[in-house]
């Protein structure tokens, strides 16, 4: 299997000595940058380890992925680099899908699975074509921008400044056509331990987002309803790593 770029993985604290790894696939349109700063929340003996997706960031050099097995066999070929050490996956939104398919696609091959699977914001991936309430990479780039300031996926600055925004729906665009391709194979399912986080303000309720994952679970699973959206409240993001590392977490944290 061909050998990913070095910058598919970011590590913003290298702890090659840790005894775990968290690995973290973002959503549409995002990057790792909404992720670097849990370096500093996670113990030492756990180091952080971004999965940097094609044409952003310091692969920008790099074609977008063509679909979604494109992508997903890139991110497996990321992942590999990490499994010499109990590793956690943690995707969020989109994340979420590629993280499963990751963890599955792991497993036929043979590979070390993760210790556990983190899936958080996003329905179960068998009912990704039922959603409406996304927008789709045809849309006009107006539509794309009111859809992530609604979101909270761009600020301001950002809106207001056009080389900036032009990347943005640039990236989200891209990352939509990929989710587009996205097929469930019925049958799916993985034998790593998941937790479902999802935000008690999201689109869909939360007990149909929590039976659609568990029916997809062989192993543990656990689900956790956050407060907030889409991508929760500020201080519940920022202590996601903690969600993602200790073993049972309670509502008040």
């Amino acid at each position: 299997m061909q050998t990913p770029s070095p910058a598919a993985i970011h590590r913003p604290r290298p702890r090659p000595r840790a005894d775990r790894v968290l690995v973290c696939l973002s959503y549409c349109g995002g990057g790792t940058a909404p992720f670097r700063g849990w370096a500093q929340q996670l113990p030492e003996d756990v180091e952080l380890a971004l999965v940097c997706y094609p044409g952003r960031e310091a692969r920008y050099g790099t074609p977008f992925a063509r679909d979604w097995v494109t992508l997903r066999d890139d991110v497996v070929r990321a992942v590999r680099d990490v499994a010499a050490r109990p590793y956690t996956l943690f995707g969020h939104s989109m994340g979420s899908w590629m993280a499963f398919e990751t963890a599955a696609q792991l497993e036929r091959l043979g590979v070390t699975p993760p210790s556990a699977l983190v899936v958080s914001g996003g329905v179960a991936p068998h009912r990704r074509q039922d959603r409406t309430d996304v927008p789709r990479s045809t849309d006009d780039d107006d539509a794309l921008v009111a859809w992530m300031r609604e979101f909270g996926q761009m600020s301001a600055m950002v809106a207001n400044e056009p080389d900036l925004r032009d990347l943005a729906v640039e990236l989200l665009r891209a990352d939509l056509a990929v989710s587009e391709s996205y097929r469930f194979v019925p049958g799916t399912r993985v034998s790593a331990p998941l937790r479902m986080l999802y935000g008690a303000e999201d689109t869909e309720s939360f007990g149909e987002v929590e039976r659609d994952w568990k029916s997809l679970a062989d192993g543990g699973f656990e689900a956790f309803e956050l407060p907030g959206g889409h991508f929760y409240e500020p201080e519940v993001w920022s202590r996601m790593p903690w969600w993602c590392t200790e073993a049972a977490p309670s509502p008040g944290h």
